[in-house]
């Protein structure tokens, strides 16, 4: 097809018409209708790329549904959740319960992830995406924080009512939501599968560098790991025995969190050549697809 198109270009000025499939046309409208059909991608019977390194404003853009249900955990603000159930399901969904990122900085919430919940909730999972008090919140930082997440994991368990099947969940998080995946694991023994996506393991390493978000987790901890060394041993995932089905997803050009994060710690890893570190919250990427096949793996029959 590219060379009947470029036959074409290269001879329109030598006739006027042209007999296509038994049908006169003419070389101006075939030109027209070739460079439409091959600008799509359709010409060829492909579809478009995988994205590759997105931007933050890249995943806001991305098209969200409401959730089933916005459930509270606890009495403040901000212990609830937003409860995503698909629709049709003949049996109950496996559930998958999302701790988002953010620096663990309360100017990010559990909003900025509502298009991969999204995305996930039309792949066949229910979705428990749970909000948390954060730096800078009454009561938030460690381990404040850390507790709220236990205590959305743990209320996941009344979810049967909704369609869900709370025995077949998955426990992921992004980012800053990855470290508290990861030491959420240690405590859900049950939980089929725990994924830190882009995630801090060694939040002692990282709390050394000059990055506002490496510098966030000495705010998250209220200390610099040498003024209060036992917070940084209780908060740091490599000095977990971890879950045994932990998997640690990270992109090759991630600058937020980098790849040395996960160096340390023993758990599988999945390294995506070219993904950046908000690859794996948008859903046009090859990131989220490996996402899907993993949780595909863990939480499907």
């Amino acid at each position: 097809m590219v060379r009947l198109f470029a036959y074409l270009m290269l001879g329109k000025n030598c006739f006027s018409n042209v007999h296509f499939f038994g049908v006169e046309i003419k070389m101006k409208l075939l030109v027209t209708l070739l460079a439409v059909f091959l600008l799509n991608g359709n010409a060829l019977g492909q579809s478009e790329a995988p994205m590759l390194n997105v931007t933050f404003d890249d995943v806001l853009a991305l098209p969200t549904s409401e959730p089933d249900a916005v459930l509270e955990y606890g009495s403040d603000q901000f212990q609830f959740g937003k409860l995503w159930v698909p629709e049709q399901s003949q049996h109950p969904a496996p559930l998958v319960i999302m701790i988002h990122g953010g620096c663990w900085l309360n100017s990010f919430d559990v909003h900025h992830t509502d298009a991969l919940n999204h995305g996930l909730v039309n792949e066949g999972f229910a979705v428990w995406a749970i909000e948390y008090r954060r730096t800078g919140d009454d009561g938030g930082g460690w381990p404040g924080t850390y507790d709220d997440v236990l205590a959305a994991i743990a209320h996941a368990a009344e979810f049967g009512t909704y369609g869900v099947d709370p025995a077949r969940k998955a426990i992921i998080g992004h980012s800053a939501g990855g470290h508290l995946a990861l030491l959420a694991g240690t405590e859900f023994s049950e939980a089929e599968l725990i994924i830190s996506l882009a995630g801090i393991a060694d939040i002692t390493s990282y709390a050394a560098g000059n990055s506002s978000c490496e510098q966030a987790a000495v705010q998250f901890i209220g200390a610099s790991p040498a003024e209060d060394p036992a917070a940084f041993i209780a908060a740091n995932p490599v000095n977990k025995s971890l879950h045994p089905n932990t998997l640690l997803m990270h992109g090759e050009m991630d600058e937020i969190v980098p790849l040395d994060q996960i160096e340390s710690i023993s758990a599988a890893k999945i390294v995506v050549p070219g993904a950046g570190h908000f690859d794996w919250i948008h859903t046009q990427t090859s990131a989220y697809t490996q996402l899907v096949e993993r949780l595909e793996q863990a939480l499907k029959p």
